[in-house]
């Protein structure tokens, strides 16, 4: 570079660069931080392009290539001089003039040698092909990179006949040498054809299908060729498997190496081991799947229309599964037996229900079921969903429009059914409330104050209804489980969306507000009703936005008056629209939702949710048009729009934002939105959100913008005042209630050390006149420290100690004694400490409270991990510090890599943190170490482990000698605030399957236990 011009860079700030910095205006200069995590990659690039400067400068005559040789083995032996693991006498060069090529098979004597053909494209060379003149075409490179991969990996949206036979033969040939092929494919748009499908499993290939037909899953095109010696390439890029696209077509394929560019190989291997992994991509055996794939492809097809084939996967997602996980909970560890699960329409709450019924019949806890809904299609669809889960066909009876059960074990029946009939309060095991919503009607609340079931099990998209009513009164005043609607995003169960946030300059910020409400209504109809310039600015951006003339838009308001004022505006303005509430006659209702389903009405203005039942998939749009705080009642008003629907590509959200009082809490929402924990979420709307579902887009106009991150930065209560001025109002109450009433999560209350815990709290609000003790600093920092917890052995311990009951000898005292004292305190000293703790009576009943507010919230059921003298829990969390004290290591503090060999205990522990760069995305550090299944895990040993080093041998051959591998697991690193880094999760033992690689080795571990649902999706979100 000479001049420095304006724009972006990525560059190490050298000598050179820094002098002609300062020829530049300093405020014209930005610099970010070097993050650790890609500082290896940054700087061998360095030394990398300073290396190839210094051989390309080698001067020229016949020794030229000698010279360069000998210049790269002096650099190699600077570097070992430097770091002696990382450079040996072994890495120096001894063949000047060659490269190993090829090592050949084994023949058979008398036979010769045979070397695999070689691509055109060097192999440690990336390439952009595109069918061109004097370039070689896709399908030559194709067949010719096969002829020496060990497997072959294919993605792509259509496989054709013509297309294969161009690859057959070097098909055939990686069959016949032990070689394997892998191709996952789909039945988008019937291009597909089934004979090269059925060809294709004929030569041996193993097939995976996606049948999805509601929303397109797959468009890639690609190849990975693997090779065990490390030379894998691959290609990227518009060819799917036809004869015009690998022979004549105009297309542009990347070429990827290995040798060159390992991370992206990394991506594509880590990527489709996902896809291979996800039960959405089925297995294709022709015998079994010829006919659904015929009828698959036909359905797919113009003109055609193929008969219905019935089929469902009745293994749960990964958000089913951390529901059924989470539903463990309230029963195992809670000892809650009545539970309400709220999750979005569309997301299988019934086959989480049949799920859930089946794990619980076949532990023995239930046997007797009765479904209860008020439809007889939701009757009917429940019954076949239960059948196909429990592998029963005649599972199950129906009580609903004038049938009868004969065995009455298992009834679906609907309300009005049972209405008049007096049922054995303690007839029935298990009570599933489909639509539980309807609970609060008179028919529904006489069954259920009359039914004693073992189990209830109430399921609803919206526990909020429009009279006010909240279900939850029937479960203790809480939902068991709200589903995050996330991965249902990501797996295109639901419609993606895009939200645009616009500002409507009204100031909100002095209206009155009220704890536990929000704003008050009145004022708020007052200022929204009527006013034409607001109804102007919604109406305009909704036509700048989309198109008002196709639409169908549900907007929610703040009154009754106010949905009958945007009603008449819009449809003045030449939109047809209407206000639905409570004011309108049920029989007027229906013919307004009739017309709205007709495309006579494209709007339809309310206050309520539209939680009667309706059902409306073909909503493409949300308006919303009143401050909403609640994320619950945020997410309703979105979920009345994700309903897929034909000829529906996504769900537009026009929600307009105006100045908010001090107290609105835009975080709540976000999250709710996003996903993203509070400490991200403002600096996700920061960098305008850049990791969203697939298909999903959030915008927020400039103004919109300033006022969501400056309500983020100032939002009360988590300021010091903030938390001093709620507990003041609240009153002399505990900590559970406080948090309770305040909406906020215990680690807002110990975050910052400045406020002292609970105990510190309290003092500040007048509420505690008592004199901290000598310790107190220390143990309102160590509580901060210690909210991970979620083990009950811990919890029930740390009850009892803070209760003054002295705990017994043993690892559970150690871990104690380290999380309160520190890593580094003696454990000699345990005695003396814990007379400390007790002498300072404010700070034991601060920790009797955190312990049962932690308690409280265990939402997972965790194991022993049955090894003698390890007080362990399988899928609890631990800091590094109390993992390693737990296997006896007397001073943790002293560890600071991540992995420690214990010799007394014969355990090696391994602490992964998954992504290893928080400042951005980080293609070469990310696919490390990853979860390839629930129970595979790859993990990449530390840069100079060799598989002959004392090291790699131990890990190797673990289980023969008699040591055991364990994985602790996080998914950050970064500490929040004074609370410290984040805990690990314990995954459990592990046992050595393979590996690749050297220096470091890349190990593939099998886990004893299955990753729990919400680790393994954060594994495999960091993998693809």
């Amino acid at each position: 570079m000479t001049d420095l011009e304006r724009g972006i860079y990525e560059h190490l700030i050298t000598s050179d660069l820094a002098n002609r910095l300062n020829t530049v205006d300093a405020a014209r200069i930005q610099r970010g931080n070097l993050d650790p995590a890609d500082a290896p990659d940054a700087l061998a690039r360095h030394v990398a392009a300073l290396a190839q400067r210094a051989l390309h400068a080698v001067g020229g005559g016949d020794d030229r290539l000698r010279r360069q040789v000998d210049l790269a083995n002096r650099i190699a032996e600077a570097i070992g001089a430097l770091s002696p693991q990382a450079a040996t006498q072994q890495d120096q060069i001894t063949d000047a003039k060659h490269l190993l090529h090829a090592i050949a098979a084994p023949p058979i004597p008398p036979a010769q040698p045979v070397f695999p053909a070689r691509p055109t494209t060097p192999l440690s060379t990336g390439a952009l092909l595109v069918n061109g003149k004097h370039q070689p075409r896709i399908g030559h490179e194709v067949t010719h990179e096969m002829a020496s991969a060990d497997q072959v990996d294919l993605l792509c949206a259509f496989i054709k006949w013509y297309g294969l036979r161009v690859v057959e033969p070097a098909i055939r040939d990686l069959i016949a040498r032990g070689g394997r092929l892998r191709v996952i494919t789909t039945t988008y748009l019937g291009a597909t054809d089934q004979r090269a499908l059925d060809r294709l499993a004929e030569l041996g290939a193993d097939i995976k299908v996606s049948y999805e037909t509601r929303t397109t899953r797959l468009h890639a095109k690609a190849w990975l060729f693997r090779r065990s010696n490390g030379t894998s390439t691959a290609y990227v890029g518009s060819s799917n498997l036809s004869r015009t696209a690998l022979i004549d077509g105009v297309e542009w394929n990347v070429r990827i190496s290995n040798l060159e560019q390992p991370y992206v190989i990394d991506t594509f291997t880590a990527t489709f081991e996902d896809y291979w992994n996800d039960p959405a991509f089925e297995a294709y055996e022709p015998t079994r799947d010829a006919d659904r794939l015929r009828h698959a492809l036909c359905g797919e097809r113009p003109g055609e229309t193929p008969t219905e084939i019935a089929s469902l996967d009745v293994r749960p997602y990964g958000y089913q599964a951390e529901i059924l996980a989470d539903l463990d909970a309230e029963r195992q560890v809670h000892g809650r037996h009545r539970n309400l699960v709220v999750m979005a329409t569309g997301t299988g709450k019934t086959v989480v229900a049949a799920l859930d019924y089946r794990r619980l019949h076949r532990a023995g806890t239930v046997d007797s079921l009765l479904f209860v809904a008020h439809q007889e299609q939701i009757l009917r669809q429940s019954l076949s969903t239960f059948r196909q889960v429990m592998g029963d066909g005649s599972f199950g009876e129906t009580l609903v429009s004038g049938r009868e059960p004969q065995h009455w074990r298992h009834v679906f029946a609907s309300i009005q059914s049972l209405h008049r009939r007096e049922i054995d309060p303690e007839a029935y095991d298990m009570v599933i409330v489909d639509e539980f919503h309807h609970a609060e009607a008179p028919t529904y609340a006489r069954l259920l104050n009359r039914l004693r079931p073992r189990v209830l099990l109430g399921l609803t998209a919206t526990p909020d209804r429009a009279d006010g009513g909240d279900v939850r009164r029937w479960f203790d005043g809480r939902a068991a489980v709200e589903l995050h609607l996330w991965e249902a995003l990501e797996r295109q169960l639901l419609a993606p969306f895009q939200y645009f946030g616009l500002h409507d300059d009204v100031d909100l910020s002095q209206l009155r507000w009220k704890r536990g409400q929000g704003y008050d209504p009145t004022e708020l109809d007052n200022l929204y009703t009527g006013n034409d310039a607001r109804a102007r600015a919604v109406l305009r951006a909704a036509r700048e936005l989309i198109d008002v003339s196709r639409m169908r838009a549900l907007g929610f308001c703040v009154s009754i008056g106010h949905a009958e004022f945007m009603a008449d505006w819009f449809t003045k303005h030449g939109v047809p629209s209407a206000a639905v509430t409570s004011q309108v006659h049920p029989a007027g209702r229906q013919a307004l939702l009739r017309d709205f389903k007709a495309g006579k009405l494209r709007v339809l203005f309310t206050v309520d949710l539209f939680n009667e039942g309706v059902d409306l998939p073909m909503v493409d749009t949300i308006l919303m048009l009143r401050p909403t705080e609640s994320a619950t009642i945020f997410l309703q008003q979105l979920g009345r729009g994700l309903r897929l629907d034909d000829d529906k590509p996504c769900l537009t959200v026009l929600d307009f934002i105006g100045g908010q009082h001090a107290n609105f809490r835009f975080d709540l929402r976000w999250r709710a939105l996003t996903g993203v924990s509070r400490r991200a979420v403002r600096e996700a709307v920061e960098d305008d959100f850049p990791s969203l579902p697939s298909g999903c887009h959030v915008q927020l106009d400039r103004v919109a913008k300033e006022i969501v991150l400056t309500n983020l930065k100032s939002a009360l209560p988590t300021s010091k005042p903030g938390l001093v001025a709620d507990l003041r109002q609240l009153g002399d109450v505990d900590l559970a209630a406080y948090l309770r009433e305040s909406g906020l999560e215990i680690e807002e209350v110990y975050r910052s050390a400045g406020v002292g815990g609970w105990t510190g709290l309290r003092r500040l609000a007048g509420l505690d006149t008592s004199t901290p003790g000598p310790d107190d600093r220390e143990l309102s920092r160590a509580f901060g420290r210690m909210l991970h917890l979620d083990d009950p052995d811990r919890l029930d311990l740390l009850g009892r100690v803070a209760g003054g009951e002295r705990p017994e000898a043993g690892r559970l005292w150690d871990l104690l004694h380290f999380d309160l004292w520190g890593p580094n305190a003696p454990l000699t000293s345990r005695d003396e400490r814990l007379a400390r703790l007790w002498a300072d009576p404010a700070r034991c009943a601060e920790l009797r409270q955190v312990a049962q507010v932690l308690r409280d919230r265990i939402h997972r059921v965790t194991e022993p991990v049955g090894l003698k003298e390890v007080p362990l829990r399988v899928h609890a969390r631990y800091s590094r510090n109390e993992a390693c004290a737990a296997f006896g290591m007397p001073n943790p503090g002293s560890l600071r890599e991540g992995v420690k060999w214990l010799p007394d205990a014969q355990a090696d522990l391994f602490f992964v943190t998954l992504v290893k760069s928080e400042a951005h995305y980080s293609p070469t550090t990310m696919y490390a170490d990853r979860a390839i299944t629930d129970t595979l895990f790859q993990w990449e040993s530390q840069s100079t482990t060799s598989a002959a080093s004392a090291t790699g041998q131990r890990y190797i051959h673990h289980d023969e000698r008699g040591s055991t591998v364990h994985l602790f697991v996080r998914e950050t690193k970064v500490a929040d605030g004074d609370l410290g880094v984040p805990a690990y999760l314990y995954a459990g033992p592990m046992t050595y399957e393979s590996h690749t690689g050297d220096r470091p080795m890349r190990i593939l571990w099998r886990m004893r236990h299955a990753l729990p649902a919400d680790m393994y999706a954060a594994a495999r979100a960091i993998a693809a």
